[in-house]
């Protein structure tokens, strides 16, 4: 399977996760600089060691053979952009 097919599969399973907002793919960082590894980005909230979280709440360290990376970006809100809303 493609990388993008096996994010495919898994987004479901993983926008279930409490702390998740969303996942992509993109480039893994480690300590916020690129290693050139291809990975299935999820995005969380807030960044949680591994040690707090029940065994159900843990995002594999891979899928499928393809690296995860989890990437802290806070609360993604859904805002309405001005130029499209009707002022009827």
């Amino acid at each position: 399977m493609t990388i993008f097919e096996v994010k495919k599969k898994y987004a479901n399973t993983l926008d279930r996760l409490l702390n998740v907002v969303g996942t992509g793919i993109g480039s893994k960082r480690t300590a916020g600089a690129p290693t050139g590894q291809i990975a299935i980005v999820v995005f969380v909230k807030v960044k949680v060691p591994e040690a707090m979280l029940q065994p159900d709440e843990v995002i594999p360290k891979e899928l499928e053979g393809y690296v995860t990376d989890v990437v802290e970006t806070g609360e993604i809100i859904l805002q309405s952009d001005p130029c499209c809303v009707s002022k009827a």
